[in-house]
């Protein structure tokens, strides 16, 4: 594949003809690439055939934007979006795949009413985030099912998926794919749905990133809460009072606005995207968080990395610590970021840059300068070195969960 260098290297070797008006010379010119570059779109006998004049002109001009199209197609192709239907045991799911398909899998999966774009946009649109992921990764963006972008509604025949059900599809998912070991990035409850699928199926996990996320059953506050947005759901769809309760679990004080202090706009877009939400297929996913069970005992015995962000607003910021304290701190690590709500992803996404470049360093994945063609990377993961997870080299506040050990003092 040629690059830039090739194509100035070819200015640089022609430039001199373009200061003579010779057409022969340009004819010739163009001869001579169709020999040595043979494209199928154009030749010289149909060119002639439609009586194009100064045929050197012409093909020389044409032949050099074919090249620099296909050229531009094969390096930037893999950021298209591609959507996949997948039916699965329970329904079917929407994946968004993002990327180049030879390299590591990186899957997604947003929090209660959203979808990849209201969840992880503000993530992959931080320019230094995508250059890392995208160099590295590609993107399947898994959402709950009837979450997707204009999801109809689900029939009221078909059963209610448990959390179970939710984590079993997504093993469905990587089959069809045929995708082995995977990175996995949640939120919230979709935090709690990896970290499921990640103690069930240890072998497919390479890695978890999980923002603000769950562990333990909801407490007797959470399943109330969670009941009044039921019955809002049931009574009255995506009300407004309804998307103030869903903007509260998403977002901190500062971003909502009050009386004197306008909304964000990641709030407002995010409200926009609520509205395209179908209640009955919110309150499906809802019923199945509010039955959760606790999954500490199976936390106990991940041995993949664990990276887990949380703002210090978020309401499950005591979640996101008690989660931390069942890992096996060799292989994980907290980032709490200052003046956040839950969803990291979209008020802070800038804050969790450094936090993933040192995390993704430990299987030898890294940031390129530019984007290049590299082949697949290695996912064979090394130990991570407490210094590159220091509060220094992170540049935010790190707090690994500290045990306290009482050592007998010598009389």
């Amino acid at each position: 594949m040629w690059g830039p260098g090739s194509l100035f290297f070819f200015f640089l070797i022609f430039f001199p003809v373009f200061l003579y008006d010779d057409v022969h010379a340009f004819e010739g010119i163009g001869s001579i690439l169709l020999l040595a570059f043979p494209s199928p779109r154009f030749s010289l006998s149909a060119l002639q055939s439609i009586g194009i004049k100064n045929l050197g002109y012409t093909f020389l001009v044409l032949y050099l934007i074919i090249f620099v199209l296909d050229y531009s197609y094969s390096r930037w192709c893999f950021l298209l979006i591609y959507e996949h239907y997948i039916r699965t045991g329970c329904g079917s799911v929407s994946v968004m795949v993002y990327g180049d398909h030879d390299k590591p899998a990186l899957i997604t999966y947003p929090d209660l009413a959203l979808n990849y774009k209201s969840c992880f946009q503000g993530l992959f649109f931080c320019p230094e985030a995508a250059s890392l992921l995208l160099h590295n990764f590609c993107i399947y963006h898994i959402s709950p099912p009837g979450h997707e972008l204009g999801a109809a509604e689900i029939s009221s025949e078909d059963p209610i998926p448990s959390v179970e059900d939710l984590a079993d599809q997504i093993i469905e998912i990587l089959n069809y794919f045929g995708l082995g070991a995977v990175m996995c990035m949640g939120v919230m409850a979709g935090a709690y749905i990896l970290s499921l699928f990640a103690t069930k199926y240890r072998e497919r996990v390479l890695g978890l990133i999980l923002v603000s996320p769950l562990c333990k059953a909801p407490s007797w506050t959470e399943w109330f809460y969670n009941k009044v947005m039921s019955n809002l759901l049931y009574f009255y769809g995506v009300c407004g009072l309804l998307k103030e309760c869903l903007l509260q679990r998403y977002f901190s004080k500062e971003v909502r606005g009050n009386a004197e202090v306008p909304e964000s706009e990641i709030v407002q877009a995010c409200k926009r995207l609520l509205d395209d939400r179908k209640c009955k297929n919110v309150l499906r996913f809802l019923h199945a968080i509010n039955q959760r069970p606790d999954i500490t005992d199976g936390l106990k015995r991940l041995k993949c990395r664990t990276l887990i962000f949380v703002g210090d607003s978020s309401p499950f910021h005591s979640e996101a610590l008690y989660m931390t304290s069942k890992l096996d701190r060799r292989y994980s690590a907290l980032v709490e970021v200052q003046g956040c709500g839950s969803m990291v992803t979209e008020e802070q996404p800038h804050a969790m840059l450094i936090p993933m470049e040192y995390f993704l360093m430990g299987y030898g994945l890294y940031r390129p300068c530019y984007f290049s063609e590299s082949p697949r990377s290695p996912l064979s993961p090394s130990c991570i070195s407490p210094e590159l997870l220091s509060p220094e080299s992170m540049g935010l506040k790190l707090k690994p969960i500290k045990t306290r050990v009482s050592v007998p003092l010598e009389v």
